[in-house]
């Protein structure tokens, strides 16, 4: 083998040493409890590593694009990993759902493109935020204590918050190019949003829940530092977990498109195909083919 050979085969070693760090290092030499999941501070530098930056493309070596959206439905199973755990106290702190990992880096700060719409219009503060997350509830009993100038009522006040179990899919927008520096078919994943029922009717018995809202949207470059450092369960390989940058990017779940950029004002499939579930996936899947068969076309003389 060659020095080049050498040299390569190192930096494999040490990107699998930076990922099995982050996946409970020390639990084999751990000497007490508080000891497993701390990372030695030798192998610390080792994670401090970034995603790889998205390349510049140049406009004039795009021959062709389509952008459109998609529906991740957490309910399958190949999308479960954007899912679990809805619950962080039987696993490790480091595992989070792709929906907390969004919402802490928002809270945080390191996510800062957070919009309410995917065409990034309007952009959403922290306020506006959490109104859309939570719901306060008062009883007729608290406001009564309030008109008798009681001020301690938290007891008499629900207090309703959207979790990680309440989000049942994901809604994203990407741009599917033919570049023809490289002669073949990309896509750009742009912007993504979790969705869920309305927290006004979350927890409503008495009221039927069928509609999903984009909770926010996120600017995905923005994210993807966020998402690169956490990590979903990999049930092949539970030494190996995978980010949700990586997940996102090569594609690795099953989604439906629910929309494409056309000329009725980019409306939805669901907006001329009423009342017919099987003929939108026939849609969508038209949609997908079409997108597909581009880079064959492309080399068709």
């Amino acid at each position: 083998m060659n020095l080049k050979g050498y040299s390569l085969l190192g930096v494999v070693v040490l990107m699998a040493s930076s990922i099995n760090a982050q996946a409970g290092f020390g639990v084999l030499n751990a000497k007490t409890a508080d000891e497993i999941g701390k990372v030695p501070e030798n192998h610390q530098k080792l994670n401090k590593d970034k995603p790889i930056p998205y390349g510049y493309i140049n406009e004039r070596d795009i021959l062709w694009s389509k952008v459109v959206w998609e529906y991740i439905d957490l309910n399958e199973l190949m999308n479960l990993p954007l899912y679990y755990p809805i619950d962080s106290t039987n696993v490790s702190s480091k595992r989070k759902s792709l929906f907390y990992t969004l919402l802490k880096g928002i809270k945080s700060g390191k996510i800062k493109e957070v919009y309410d719409d995917s065409f990034f219009n309007t952009k959403l503060t922290s306020r506006e935020i959490n109104q859309k997350l939570t719901r306060i509830d008062t009883s007729d009993y608290a406001y009564e204590l309030i008109n008798q100038g009681e001020s301690n009522i938290d007891e008499f006040i629900d207090r309703v918050s959207i979790k990680s179990q309440d989000i049942e899919g994901y809604s994203i927008k990407g741009m599917w190019y033919f570049d023809k520096r490289y002669g073949e078919l990309r896509y750009r994943l742009l912007a993504i949003a979790p969705l869920a029922p309305d927290v006004q009717l979350l927890g409503r018995d008495d009221l039927a829940i069928d509609e999903l809202l984009p909770l926010f949207w996120v600017f995905y470059p923005d994210a993807r530092e966020v998402l690169y450092n956490a990590y979903a369960f990999n049930s092949v390989n539970q030494r190996s977990p995978i980010s949700f940058d990586y997940i996102l990017n090569a594609r690795k779940f099953t989604s439906l498109i629910t929309r494409e950029e056309n000329l009725y004002g980019n409306r939805s499939i669901s907006d001329y195909i009423q009342g017919n579930a099987l003929f939108r996936i026939m849609e969508s899947e038209r949609i997908r083919e079409e997108i597909r068969n581009k880079e064959l076309d492309m080399w068709n003389y």
